[in-house]
């Protein structure tokens, strides 16, 4: 028998390369079979799921393995896409503009920035302007937020005259908008930024100063702080449209980290599957939380019921839900008749803010408290 070094080493090699790749054929077994169990077991908080997934993207990319870790992804990219589509929210009534839920590939290969140092006038901004509650009643809370306002000062006004608290988010174009949000928070109302982001639709007007995916850093901070100055006493922002520009990680990670900087939060409108902005929130750890339903998609008072009584199924079921509606005719006259009967109905009526502390952990009794 001749001895033939070549073929021994390649035997050797053949059987570390397939011990190998055992190894990470198992690891990849148990993360789907764990990931498949918590889906199965978590469905009310699928989304904490999710924010694992995030922030074990986000973690390992200070890690030595960042290398193998791109490979990887590399070539499992089909893998990925069937896991992130497992996380898939449920969206009662979704916006036209929404397309297939993914994790966005730009995302997996964002690096975390150092750590923001805040200014301790403007730590935790946003429950220092929040509505104070003083009690909390049992039952489903349900957060209804208002956009689009300040434009059409008449019907804005209406809506401020709806029982509070209601969030109200103001656009950043509005006249007029220190005395309208001033006017709302008298009044009860928990007021926001309606930021302006570009949509995917590029025949729709998203209005002047908004944020663009092709404008450099430097513009695209410029505009935000441009929006951030034209009123105070807001608790954080969410977008006006943005299809296009909440689902890029450059122009998102520019928004969270100078809302990170100012203390404020941000409540994603949801109106792309592909927004990667709680995954950008999560690293940064900026206060987030985001739409389940939007309530006149279609305005007709039917419609609208309808919405309503989807709205309230979702907060049964989760305990809490979050609705956008706009300051139109049809839109206030429905919830003019439900927001009366709501606590008869067994719901609790709570700013956004509120939302956010509960998903938290913190208490929404007096957020202003204890902010230092």
């Amino acid at each position: 028998m001749i001895f033939k070094p070549d073929k021994v080493l390649f035997k050797i090699k053949n059987r570390v390369f397939y011990k190998k790749h055992r190894m990470i054929g198992l690891f990849i077994l148990i993360m789907v079979i764990s990931l498949s169990l918590s889906i199965k077991f978590d469905e009310r908080e699928g989304s904490s799921t999710k924010k694992l997934l995030s922030i074990l993207i986000f973690s390992a990319e200070a890690s030595p393995a960042k290398k193998a870790k791109d490979k990887f992804l590399k070539k499992n990219s089909d893998f990925v896409s069937e896991i992130s589509n497992s996380f898939k929210e449920p969206s009662p009534n979704q916006d036209v503009e929404l397309e297939p839920n993914n994790v966005p590939k730009a995302v997996l290969g964002l690096k975390k920035n150092k750590p923001i140092v805040v200014h301790p006038d403007f730590k935790n901004t946003w429950r220092k302007n929040a509505v104070q509650l003083t009690e909390m009643p049992p039952g489903p809370k349900i957060a209804i937020v208002i956009d689009d306002a300040g434009v059409d000062r008449k019907r804005t006004a209406e809506a401020i005259r709806l029982p509070a608290p209601l969030t109200i988010s103001f656009l950043t174009y509005s006249k007029g908008l220190s005395e309208q949000s001033s006017i709302a928070k008298k009044a009860g109302h928990e007021i926001m930024v309606h930021m302006a982001m570009e949509p995917i639709n590029k025949s729709v007007d998203p209005g002047p100063n908004v944020l663009l995916t092709k404008s450099p850093s430097e513009k695209i901070l410029e505009q935000l702080r441009w929006g951030l100055r034209q009123f105070g006493g807001y608790v954080g922002i969410n977008n006006h449209m943005g299809s296009h520009f909440t689902s890029d990680p450059v122009g998102m990670e520019i928004v969270m980290l100078e809302l990170k900087r100012r203390g404020l939060l941000f409540l994603d409108s949801r109106t792309s599957e592909k927004t990667v902005a709680e995954a950008i929130a999560l690293a940064h750890n900026v206060p987030f939380t985001q739409r389940n339903i939007f309530l006149d998609n279609e305005a007709t008072i039917s419609a609208i019921n309808e919405q309503l009584r989807k709205m309230e199924l979702f907060a049964k079921r989760n305990g809490y839900a979050v609705a956008i509606a706009h300051p139109r005719e049809s839109s206030l006259k429905a919830l003019s008749q439900w927001l009366p009967v709501m606590a008869e109905r067994g719901f609790v009526q709570v700013p956004i803010s509120a939302i956010v502390a509960l998903q938290q952990g913190l208490s929404p009794i007096k957020l202003g408290e204890l902010t230092h």
